[in-house]
């Protein structure tokens, strides 16, 4: 299982998300990606939606992504229902551990 953040640099929101993710990278033993994003052509190439972007094996944790197609350099805000964030809320993240690791094994 991997953990990646896209980002590029002069969006804020990154730096703040930074700490929770090296956190639940460690809490669930797989490593975090650190992706700079530095022109439109690799944005496009990525798929990326915005600074911050966070996938778990390549699969972005907001709900109902895979089919958006408005990659570029921007600023990425999330909404829940806990309202607008620059990051995506935890729940989202955890969600997208869960189903990467699969369901548990029987003892």
């Amino acid at each position: 299982m991997k953990i990646e953040i896209l980002y590029f640099d002069g969006c804020p929101s990154h730096e703040r998300l930074l700490p929770v993710l090296e956190q639940m990278a460690d809490a669930h033993g797989t490593q975090l990606d650190r992706v700079r994003i530095e022109t439109v052509d690799e944005a496009e190439r990525l798929r990326f939606l915005g600074s911050p972007s966070v996938r778990v094996d390549g699969r972005d944790v907001e709900p109902g992504m895979d089919e958006r197609s408005d990659f570029g350099m921007t600023c990425r805000l999330y909404r829940s229902a806990a309202g607008q964030s620059g990051v995506p809320p935890r729940e989202w993240i955890e969600e997208a551990l869960r189903e990467a690791a699969g369901p548990p094994t029987p003892d």
